[in-house]
């Protein structure tokens, strides 16, 4: 029998387009790959990852230690400087601020009590001809807590005992019109003192060149921790309420009567709110944080009482006696620029440390 070839092509023609629609559907099955080993790339997948960060990830800084203290072979071997910022990074911030003071600056403090006219020119002309300038306890005190800008070389000037207004414009005023200088003077606030001694220290004080800071109430007392509680208020609180009824302002300042102190009376005068005291030892120079104090008796200085033991450096800052002034002027000076010497070469390790340890809490120092 004769096959119809027309039969045929529409057989093939079916059968070709149901063949490449099961090829079609083949192809489009998606690929499955053996059990777990989707879960088993992913997996190693994350492995690697995590490899590759631990490998470039930054190990933590560690921090250099901070150099010493800065020692100064001008002071005697007994007197050593003292710290008293507590928290290092406050300290480096203080420190390195370009607002703040520079390292190395210095203060020499200075006191008068009756001294020939001609020896005392000679001080002031020599303090002036070495690059000093006086400041104020105010001044002084922002300096030596915070470290607020000053002259790199300064001076605090203190007149000893109630002065009168005669004496301090004869003695000081020249030189605050040349200098623009301040005195401080030590004010017993001796309650039978007569009224125009009070009224004239007013006017002075109110002129702005004499910062009067107290030195006890009753003249010849001399304060130690044998005192009564009764004499150490006395010296030190009666004093307030004089200063500010008469010169309207607290006394930040107390210039221990006759050199005198001791624990006791630093710990009652820090509760009056007294943030400074000068004896009446001279051990050097003084920087921020850092005040010489001596911790024992020395033998040969015997008069000197030893301070370090109280651990409140500003409340027992040491002071120049006249006849030391001279001979001590070219040593405060070397000191100034030893320290600074010191802190320059010590600058990177030091902004290392704060970058390290400080930065997160404080703020990245600030830049000029």
């Amino acid at each position: 029998m004769k096959t119809n070839p027309d039969l045929v092509r529409t057989i093939l023609y079916r059968l070709g387009t149901i063949l490449i629609i099961v090829f079609i559907l083949i192809s489009c099955e998606p690929f499955t790959s053996a059990p777990g080993t989707d879960a088993q790339s992913i997996n190693s997948t994350d492995t690697a990852l995590a490899q590759t960060s631990e490998r470039t990830q930054v190990p933590p800084r560690t921090p250099p230690a901070l150099p010493a203290v800065f020692q100064s072979a001008h002071l005697n071997p007994l007197d050593t400087p003292h710290t008293y910022i507590e928290d290092a990074c406050q300290y480096l911030h203080n420190k390195w601020n370009p607002l703040s003071a520079e390292p190395g600056t210095v203060v020499m403090i200075v006191m008068f009590n009756d001294i020939l006219m001609e020896d005392f020119d000679r001080i002031m002309e020599q303090l002036h001809e070495q690059g000093f300038q006086a400041i104020n306890t105010k001044e002084l005190l922002a300096f030596m807590e915070r470290n607020v800008k000053i002259p790199q070389r300064s001076v605090v000037i203190i007149q000893n005992d109630s002065q009168q207004a005669d004496d301090l414009t004869r003695n000081y005023r020249e030189y605050y019109d040349r200098w623009k200088w301040v005195v401080v003077n030590g004010w017993v606030s001796n309650p039978d003192a007569p009224e125009y001694l009070w009224q004239d220290n007013i006017a002075l004080e109110n002129e702005g060149w004499v910062d009067h800071q107290a030195q006890g109430m009753i003249p010849g007392t001399v304060l130690s921790d044998d005192s009564s509680k009764t004499v150490i208020q006395r010296e030190l609180e009666n004093p307030i309420t004089a200063f500010v009824k008469l010169y309207n302002k607290n006394p930040i300042a107390i210039i221990w009567p006759g050199g005198g102190f001791g624990m006791r009376p630093v710990e009652a005068a820090r509760q009056l709110g007294y943030q400074l005291g000068f004896t009446a030892n001279a051990r050097g120079p003084v920087m921020y944080n850092w005040v010489p104090l001596a911790n024992e008796v020395d033998p040969e200085r015997p008069t000197y009482i030893p301070e370090g033991q109280i651990n409140d450096p500003l409340m027992t800052l040491p002071r120049y006696w006249p006849d030391q002034i001279l001979n001590a002027i070219d040593a405060v000076r070397v000191t100034g620029n030893e320290a600074s010497a010191y802190a320059k070469a010590n600058k990177e390790v030091e902004l290392e440390y704060y970058d390290i340890v400080c930065a997160d809490t404080y703020g990245p120092m600030p830049t000029p």
